[in-house]
């Protein structure tokens, strides 16, 4: 696998601003400044990097009610996401949102989703349009592990196995389906194997390492564009907070937490990049300051910003093209 110095670098970076971002969220969130609830991707960097990097600005993501990383990944503004988070009309969703419900269709961002299986038939129906439009757009599906056992995942699957749908299905699995591990709620280790059911590759990769996520959903992606249907990736990694932030996890085995920060996706590829000549330590702790530089500038628009007037809670609720077949 052959990636170059620059692409190397933007990974990094992308690595590097899902975990500021998610870490400033995470402190804002403690001190009051966010309503509503944040589920935060700190851990899991390598999965949503190592995929959108595979993609182009019109190839299509969904989502889930973690999905600040998939956003960020995909190229994601900052300022909009902060906004979003703390409720503000300059967000994605005009502050409507919040932190589940981040969209950008000019990116492909199908949208995050507070409902546990939601995007799978989202992504068929991308896929779908993708096909009947003659592109070779693909999309990929992020979802976790008990999201597998959902009747949305199957049918998704099945679907776009059927029709070859130029769909990527990655399963995140981090272990734990809000509280339950994963050993509790499936009698299978490694989801993949249920890519069988439908007659389509199904494989497993360490999700702390974003090359190895990297070339997985690379290989996935080359054969959605050539019209040789799905494929089921699952990346093995860990969310180092709660199902939620405020969530105690003591459903925790002691140490376990411990154990998986010895596998944090940043050091590994920072060693990386060191080892192989792609950046010196200055450059690094440049690119960490800049990053930092970002994400505090991202907490200065959405302070700064408004928050959405009462009147506009009835704005946005029907499209356009509603509105107009109601008044012909």
């Amino acid at each position: 696998m052959k990636i170059s110095n620059e692409s190397i670098i933007e990974m990094y970076t992308k690595m590097l601003k899902i975990r500021q971002f998610e870490t400033r969220a995470m402190n804002l969130f403690a001190e009051g400044q966010i309503p509503g609830f944040v589920h935060l991707y700190i851990g899991e960097e390598a999965v949503a990097t190592g995929a959108c990097s595979n993609l182009k600005e019109d190839d299509y993501i969904t989502s889930t009610h973690r999905g600040h990383g998939h956003i960020i990944a995909k190229g994601g503004d900052l300022n909009f996401m902060m906004a979003e988070l703390f409720g503000r009309e300059t967000g994605y969703c005009k502050g409507k949102g919040g932190s589940m419900h981040i969209a950008d269709a000019t990116k492909g961002i199908l949208g995050a989703n507070g409902i546990v299986g939601a995007g799978q038939n989202i992504a068929v129906g991308a896929g779908l349009a993708a096909q009947y439009k003659g592109t070779d757009q693909v999309c990929v599906c992020f979802f976790g592990d008990g999201a597998t056992n959902q009747s949305t995942f199957h049918e998704g699957l099945n679907l776009a196995s059927i029709w070859k749908l130029p769909v990527v299905f990655v399963c995140e699995n981090n272990g734990y389906g809000i509280s339950l591990s994963q050993a509790k709620h499936q009698s299978v280790t490694d989801i993949s194997v249920r890519a069988v059911s439908y007659n389509i590759p199904g494989v497993t990769v360490d999700g702390n390492d974003v090359f190895a996520v990297y070339e997985a959903v690379g290989e996935a992606v080359v054969r959605a564009r050539k019209g040789q249907g799905p494929s089921l990736i699952e990346c093995k990694t860990y969310r180092w907070r709660g199902h939620f932030e405020g969530d105690p996890t003591t459903y925790r085995p002691a140490g376990e937490l411990e154990q998986w920060k010895k596998k944090d996706p940043l050091p590994r590829m920072e060693k990386y990049v060191f080892e192989n000549n792609v950046m010196t330590k200055e450059e690094v702790e440049k690119l960490k300051d800049d990053v930092d530089k970002m994400v505090e500038d991202a907490v200065n628009f959405a302070l700064e910003s408004k928050k959405p007037s009462m009147s506009s809670a009835v704005e946005d609720v029907y499209t356009d093209i509603v509105e107009e077949a109601r008044l012909r």
